[in-house]
């Protein structure tokens, strides 16, 4: 698993667009598996610090228990729909995948300032992120992915 700032490294040109679409939007949809294996999806915030991506959650929110439980996760940032009838305006879609690793270190929760003494503070460590977009008549996916690096695709 990669910390933002690994990624940061790899990829440095996808990290940036992935940077501007996560900071460009504050509400972002988490998906996680119950307690069955089914997915579950919520909406969710998330901050940059240290090098690190990070996300919370009050106490008691099933998304919590989901991530102790099984810490696998994706996130997806969705952009607005472009402006007039061509695609290619689209900012596009960025996705995560990787784990979050619950933190309960109560300085570094102090320092974050987390409401209740109950909430739940995660740190994201990622596998794959994938910036997919409309690039005149092509839909375009730069990806990366631990271990393998970025990589582009290119369907018409």
């Amino acid at each position: 698993m990669a910390s933002w700032q690994e990624f940061e490294r790899q990829a440095p040109e996808l990290a940036a667009v992935a940077r501007r679409l996560m900071d460009g939007y504050r509400h972002k949809v988490l998906a996680t598996l119950r307690k069955d294996g089914s997915p579950r999806v919520s909406g969710i915030e998330t901050s940059f610090r240290d090098g690190e991506l990070w996300t919370g959650s009050m106490a008691g929110a099933v998304k919590a228990a989901d991530l102790r439980r099984d810490p696998r996760m994706a996130l997806q940032v969705t952009s607005r729909a472009p402006e007039g009838a061509d695609p290619s305006g689209w900012e596009g879609d960025l996705k995560l995948a990787g784990r979050a690793v619950e933190i309960t270190d109560a300085d570094v929760l102090a320092s974050f300032e987390m409401p209740g003494t109950d909430s739940h503070l995660f740190r994201v460590e990622l596998t794959e992120v994938v910036w997919t977009r409309v690039e005149g008549n092509e839909i375009v996916m730069d990806a990366w992915r631990e271990g393998v690096g970025a990589r582009q695709f290119r369907r018409e």
